[in-house]
């Protein structure tokens, strides 16, 4: 971690090899209330972590995988949890600036019949502060996969013009450009968001994005909508929560995995999990059909867990599972608690 905000001076730890995985984003402290209880009125809160991009980060690292986080947070007791957090996962965080004029942002889940509504309080973040030098230090080098998520291009200008340099500049030489759309309505409307995620999107290597928020952004209602609207990228998952995901590739026939049966406890996180899996399997040079099913598992146990992060089952487990024949995986059910065995 750096107390610099010149992102240049920030020095590579001795001996430690580099780093596969850049993800780019804010994180904030979650404040939730016991389960179920709305927030109006709770009387105890429970306190976490979460962003959309360190909870990749942190899924992968737990996968085995060198990752670092690139954000800034305020100098005050948050940002500190903030960073602990996220090193506690196994993820570097010598990227990350420390911002003694900014406060770190906070969230707050509110619980509630119809789900968990979400109050963010991000305004004016030290996060929101990031520019496109956050990816100048050559610590940056040789990643494999350089990953952002449309949450970023909202933060504030400077945060945009980070994720345009990041996706037309490529800072990063080689580097694979993952982007997961993210589409957050309390942070800018669709309307406003549509056209700056696809042009982001569009440039990007490999795209995420739900099916639900492809099509109210962009009326896309289906996968091959979708890939109509984005020819750019070499490969785009489209997401379709329980039913599965279908990956389309330029130069291959889409490919569709459904997603195993959980009892779903908090999908909050999931889709960054699901993110997490997929890009395992990339740099594990999976097939198509086991990176998304490496995804699914991921994403289950986000779904299972009560936080945005989750521990996943020894890499055995999801290997056993990705290579089960196809009238083994497609009614795999998990709701009896086997995601863990």
């Amino acid at each position: 971690m750096s107390t610099d905000p010149r992102p240049d001076q920030v020095s590579v730890p001795a001996g430690r090899p580099p780093v596969e995985v850049a993800a780019v984003g804010e994180s904030m402290v979650v404040l939730c209330p016991d389960p179920g209880e709305p927030l109006e009125h709770a009387e105890r809160v429970a306190v976490s972590v979460g962003g959309a991009e360190s909870n990749v980060a942190g899924y992968l690292a737990r996968l085995g995988h060198r990752a670092t986080w690139v954000s800034r947070v305020g100098d005050d007791p948050f940002g500190r949890a903030v960073v602990r957090h996220v090193a506690a996962a196994g993820v570097r965080v010598d990227q990350v600036v420390v911002d003694p004029t900014a406060p770190t942002g906070l969230y707050l889940k509110d619980p509630g019949p119809q789900g968990t509504a979400v109050h963010y309080y991000r305004a004016g973040s030290a996060a929101s502060r990031m520019a496109p030098g956050a990816l100048a230090d050559p610590v940056l080098a040789g990643v494999r996969v350089l990953h952002l998520s449309g949450i970023t291009a909202a933060l504030s200008a400077s945060c945009r013009a980070l994720v345009e340099h990041a996706v037309v500049d490529r800072p990063l030489a080689g580097a694979l450009v993952s982007f997961d759309v993210n589409h957050r309505a309390r942070l800018w409307p669709a309307a406003q968001a549509a056209p700056v995620l696809r042009d982001l999107a569009d440039r990007c290597d490999l795209v995420f994005v739900g099916q639900d928020e492809a099509e109210t952004l962009w009326g896309a209602s289906d996968p091959a909508a979708v890939r109509r609207l984005l020819p750019g990228p070499r490969t785009i998952v489209v997401k379709d929560g329980a039913v599965g995901a279908t990956a389309l590739s330029r130069d291959a026939e889409p490919v569709f995995v459904s997603a195993p049966r959980v009892a779903v406890v908090e999908p909050v996180g999931a889709g960054d999990a699901f993110a997490a899996g997929y890009l395992a399997g990339l740099l594990r040079d999976l097939d198509p059909v086991r990176r998304l099913r490496l995804g699914h598992l991921v994403a289950a146990q986000a779904l299972t867990s009560a936080g945005d992060n989750a521990p996943v089952p020894p890499w055995a487990w999801f290997e056993r599972l990705i290579t089960a024949p196809a009238d083994a995986w497609s009614p795999l059910d998990l709701t009896d608690g086997s995601t863990t065995t």
